[in-house]
């Protein structure tokens, strides 16, 4: 059974999406990713996620569409993500190195992780049809 991870692909005006540079573990520290976390026993996927950003962001997000099927990771994770805006507060860096808002045009102006790089792929022409 796969261990599933939940990430949030938070919007904002202009087709700004977030990007979260992680600090752990070392073999990841530096990459950017979108933020998000496991989903704990008898959680639902989509409270997860606003958990999640609760926890590491200090934000409320509202849920929207579901982006791709399922992300396969390396050993046993799955990644399900999701495309969410801001209902409140400002994103803060709790657990991340830094954060960046991504405009078009800067959506590779980072270093994404190899998992989430696919991820930009698919979001930047779903942000496109809009």
């Amino acid at each position: 059974m796969s261990t599933i991870v939940v990430a949030a692909v938070i919007v904002a005006p202009g087709g700004k999406v977030l990007a979260a540079q992680r600090a752990a573990p070392a073999a990841l520290a530096g990459g950017w990713e979108f933020p998000g976390g496991k989903v704990d026993p008898g959680e639902s996927e989509v409270a997860a996620l606003v958990r999640e950003c609760r926890e590491e962001l200090g934000v409320e997000i509202t849920v929207g569409a579901r982006v791709g099927e399922d992300w396969a990771l390396s050993d046993g994770y799955v990644l399900r993500v999701w495309l969410a805006t801001l209902t409140s507060g400002t994103p803060e860096a709790r657990e991340h190195l830094a954060l960046r808002w991504l405009g078009p045009g800067e959506y590779y102006d980072v270093e994404w992780l190899g998992a989430d790089l696919p991820i930009m792929k698919t979001v930047e022409s779903l942000l496109q049809q809009d």
